[in-house]
């Protein structure tokens, strides 16, 4: 009954091929050998197994994680994000605390793991690196929780840049991220675009995004409201002036099957990762370290890292390089390295703080059809298609006043009514009967100062590294901001994508990178 059930619910050549590789690769590892000398002369072997109960057991068993993986994959489908008991793990290597380390990542989210999957892929035996993540289940983190945009249309040529590498790394994933056991990994990218839509106000600024876009290599085109109504004949282009529609590389993809993916190969390459949260830093006094703007013989270096383990236990980690990509709790990690709370330099707190973001989940039977496009208005209400049945996904960034307390990831379905659903009613006629089905909530890494990723190093320390506050554009940039912070360390230099401008000085020298969008 279970079985039929199954099959009925998901795809049934997916189901089959998850058993079949699951049982194949149980068969392989039924058969081992045991070194005669360590085993005592008292032992004796277990009398062998009736080999059709063995079979009928192990079935049982793949049968029970088949179960939980079909659930998961229903459960998204109607729009409630579950992700616990997914993870894969790795026990500590020779099943020892790592007390040392090279580099330690300071979060294992898509951005952490991808900084950890570059620098072991580029040099695999020569260093060690070690992922301290709080939440292993993932359950709340932003990643899991987000949309999965990909789009090229941003204003900055740093930006730009690192979309266009996002969606070549996702186009070439399996060659990327493939591990010898597992399927290959698949996003499941969806490529149906972008559409954003600009008022009279912001229509040249549009075109000039547009421009800057196709000249790095992006595919896209600008339609003028009877063009929009030709090609989109769903929308109400009252009050739209100009849009523009990603061509190529534009779309959505699964956040969780990405980080997935970065996670096991990194543990395949050898690193390590720890389930604990970073309580705090130890300081080692360098007092022939001259720097610029510190008294000589008074600098000190970040040396180690503290961990609350799951046991409540507190260990430390020593390493020689440190890197914050803890999402929107970066900030509360760099104030344990004294950033924002000591003198010249250190005076300066990483303004990266979680903002709360809701995602409703509506149906519309007879709403826009399967290839329509992740659509913006002026307003910045969004809303994209979710599967076969009718199901759209929306949401909108509230305004400054409106911003939701981040004390849990309870959503106010008010707001959807109030800020999301007259916007998208309006612009999409067939949207004015609609109600929401689910719901979920997620934290931005807001950062406060220009809402642009800060990547690079520190000014102050010489071995802590920075990689946060992309404020809802991370997951698309994950990629290519790994491969930065890999060649930072290892090349000294960013040597594909130039992101000087996007390092901690620009707090320093007061120099903001503003995107100039219109959404």
């Amino acid at each position: 009954m279970f079985i039929s059930t199954m099959f009925k619910a998901v795809n049934t050549f997916k189901c089959r091929k998850f058993i079949k590789v699951k049982f194949v690769n149980l068969y392989k590892n039924a058969c081992f050998c045991t070194n005669k000398s360590e085993v005592s002369s008292s032992y004796e072997p277990p009398k062998p197994e009736n080999p059709f109960k063995r079979t009928f057991r192990i079935l049982g068993n793949d049968m029970k994680t088949a179960k939980n993986k079909v659930q998961s994959f229903i459960t998204k489908v109607q729009g409630v994000r579950e992700v616990t008991n997914k993870v894969p793990k790795s026990p500590y290597r020779d099943g020892v605390f790592p007390e040392h380390c090279d580099i330690a990542i300071i979060g294992g989210g898509a951005m952490g793991s991808s900084i950890a999957y570059w620098l072991k892929q580029r040099a695999p035996n020569a260093i060690t690196v070690t992922v301290i993540e709080k939440d292993p289940s993932y359950v709340d983190a932003s990643t899991v929780l987000s949309v999965g945009g990909l789009r090229q249309q941003f204003s900055l040529e740093e930006n730009i840049r690192m979309s266009l590498f996002g969606a070549e790394f996702l186009r070439n994933i399996k060659q990327h991220l493939s591990v010898e056991g597992h399927d290959p990994p698949d996003v499941q990218f969806t490529p149906f675009g972008y559409l954003c839509l600009a008022s009279e106000e912001g229509a040249q600024q549009l075109e000039e995004n547009a421009n800057l876009q196709k000249k790095l290599g992006a595919k896209n085109e600008l339609l003028t409201p009877v063009k929009l109504k030709q090609k989109f004949p769903w929308i109400n282009t009252d009050g739209i002036a100009l849009g523009c529609h990603g061509l190529e590389n534009e779309g959505w993809f699964d956040p969780w099957s990405l980080l997935y993916a970065f996670k096991t190969k990194a543990l395949s390459l050898g690193v390590e990762y720890v389930d604990g949260e970073a309580v705090g830093f130890e300081f080692k006094k360098m007092p022939d370290m001259l720097t610029e703007g510190v008294e000589p013989g008074s600098y000190e270096a970040v040396e180690k890292v503290l961990v609350k383990t799951e046991s409540g236990e507190l260990r430390s980690i020593k390493f020689g390089f440190v890197i914050i990509a803890a999402g929107p709790h970066s900030a509360r990690v760099a104030k344990m390295a004294r950033i924002g709370t000591g003198e010249g330099m250190l005076s300066i707190p990483l303004p990266v703080e979680p903002r709360k973001r809701y995602v409703f989940c509506i149906n519309c039977k007879n709403g826009p059809g399967l290839n329509t496009p992740l659509t913006i208005d002026p307003s910045g209400a969004y809303f994209r298609r979710e599967g076969l049945a009718g199901n759209y996904i929306c949401g909108r960034s509230p305004l400054p006043e409106e911003e939701p307390s981040v004390d849990n990831l309870d959503v106010d379905y008010d707001f959807f009514d109030k800020n999301v659903w007259p916007i998208l009613a309006k612009r999409v006629p067939a949207f004015e009967s609609v109600k929401v089905k689910s719901a979920w909530s997620g934290y931005y890494e807001y950062n406060t100062y220009d809402e642009n990723g800060i990547v690079g190093p520190h000014p102050y320390y010489t071995n802590l590294y920075i990689a946060t506050g992309f404020s809802g554009h991370g997951i698309q940039h994950s990629p290519a901001v790994g491969r930065s912070v890999m060649e930072m360390i290892l090349d000294g230099d960013f040597e594909t994508i130039d992101l000087k401008r996007m390092s901690f000085d620009r707090l320093i020298t007061d120099t903001p990178l503003i995107e100039q969008n219109i959404f």
